[in-house]
């Protein structure tokens, strides 16, 4: 079986590139080249049937990320499902199921059967429940034996911490001088695994042996940021650049085996900080599509993290992100309900598409007409065009005006209304 990547470069355009190219309106021969090079990804795991294809990266728009999945202290996979459902409400590109208790197999098989999304996994957070073995007592092979499942399985794009290598952890241990360590669940995981067996990272020792199942099922590469900051403060730092630069060189790997490969991104990060973020990324990975959480940017949000992380996001995408995990307001502080969900969504889709109006004019056309229906005062359709068009719906509602030519901010002084009438050489009356 042969990746997207490498029909593209055998120039064959695949159903999951024509239904791309139509989403973007981009031509064949772009899509083509872009992909042939890695500059675009389109996850598509060949046992993921329900998939409705995305693609990701250079001259598309930016994409979403919905993380779920379970924890020790929260086992509620049906709860779980209504985000899902919730995710599929507000069209979102992408799904991370990150369970990291118990056997989560079942929910992931039903996720992919039912999801359209593209679905991404961080196999070392399943190992010790999948496996049943302490973290010490699992062995390098045994990782790649969880990738083999949740590949097999459909998930489309996997999180693989591959970049922290020695040399890596060698720079964060001596040359940094962090306030938050190491964040990255994963990333910690196997730090602490290397630590303790003094060994290599097993997913840079066995790396080919990551690409031939890669291979396999065309299983996207999600290079994780084990050193990205988690605080503004370690923002940018040597273990940071360090990993990105072990990312750059196992991207060229990557490729040159055909398989397809995204970067991801800090973190937390001050806002004047984050431009020349997504341009470094870009240089040093060879335009790779890079996926960014956030970044927060500031360090006290707390309960309203969701928004730190829009803004830090919309800055992202306009200077280059590929793709947003969204972030909710429960955002370290506990496991997320489906309020913090929703709010999280929307708030990272008003920053990708933010992001777009910059990066790709043709994205402001749906503003255009936003602005068009607000002049009009046409509520129903400035309620279907919103992102959130039920909460909009809903709050214009709850203090509904008598005349239907205002909202109840302005009333009878409505400069939309006001203006429609002059305009049209009618008398105005603010009484």
């Amino acid at each position: 079986m042969k990746t997207q990547m490498l029909y593209a470069r055998e120039g064959i355009f695949t159903k999951e590139m024509q239904i791309v190219a139509k989403k973007e309106g981009l031509s064949e021969d772009f899509l083509l080249e872009n992909l042939a090079s890695g500059k675009i990804i389109i996850p598509a795991n060949i046992n993921h049937t329900s998939l409705d294809p995305n693609g990701i990266g250079f001259g598309l728009r930016t994409k979403v990320n919905v993380n779920l999945g379970v924890s020790n202290d929260c086992v509620d996979y049906s709860e779980e499902m209504q985000k899902v459902d919730l995710a599929h409400k507000f069209k979102i590109e992408a799904i991370m199921d990150l369970s990291n208790y118990g056997k989560t197999s079942a929910f992931r098989d039903e996720l992919i059967k039912r999801s359209k999304a593209m679905i991404g996994t961080v196999p070392v957070y399943d190992a010790v429940g999948f496996l049943e073995k302490d973290l010490k007592q699992i062995c390098a092979k045994d990782f790649l034996d969880v990738v083999y499942h949740h590949a097999k399985s459909g998930v489309d794009f996997m999180t693989i911490h591959a970049g922290i290598n020695s040399r890596a952890a060698r720079v964060f241990k001596e040359g940094t001088k962090r306030i938050t360590n190491i964040v990255s669940r994963g990333g910690s995981v196997l730090y602490a695994w290397m630590a303790m067996k003094e060994a290599e990272n097993p997913f840079f020792e066995y790396y080919d042996d990551l690409l031939e199942i890669c291979l396999k099922y065309d299983v996207t590469l999600s290079l994780g940021d084990a050193l990205r900051p988690g605080c503004t403060h370690d923002a940018s730092d040597a273990a940071q650049i360090a990993e990105l630069i072990e990312l750059s060189l196992l991207t060229k790997r990557a490729w040159q085996a055909g398989v397809q490969v995204m970067i991801e991104g800090p973190g937390h990060m001050a806002i004047n900080e984050i431009e020349a973020n997504m341009q470094l990324e870009k240089r040093i990975c060879n335009g790779a599509p890079f996926y960014v959480l956030g970044p927060l940017v500031t360090d006290i949000g707390a309960g309203y993290d969701h928004i730190s992380s829009a803004i830090g996001g919309a800055v992202a995408a306009a200077a280059g992100a590929d793709i947003l995990c969204y972030v909710t307001p429960a955002e370290h502080l506990r496991l997320p309900n489906l309020a913090d969900v929703r709010d999280g969504i929307v708030a990272t889709k008003i920053a990708a598409h933010a992001g777009d109006i910059a990066k790709l004019p043709k994205e402001r056309k749906i503003d255009d007409e936003m602005s068009k229906a607000r002049q009009d005062i046409d509520w129903e359709k400035m309620f279907k065009l919103a992102i959130d068009g039920e909460k909009a719906k809903q709050m214009f509602n709850e203090r509904r005006p008598d005349d239907l030519n205002s909202c109840s901010m302005c009333g009878k002084m409505c400069a939309m209304n006001t203006m429609n009438l002059i305009m049209q050489e009618k008398d105005v009356k603010l009484v």
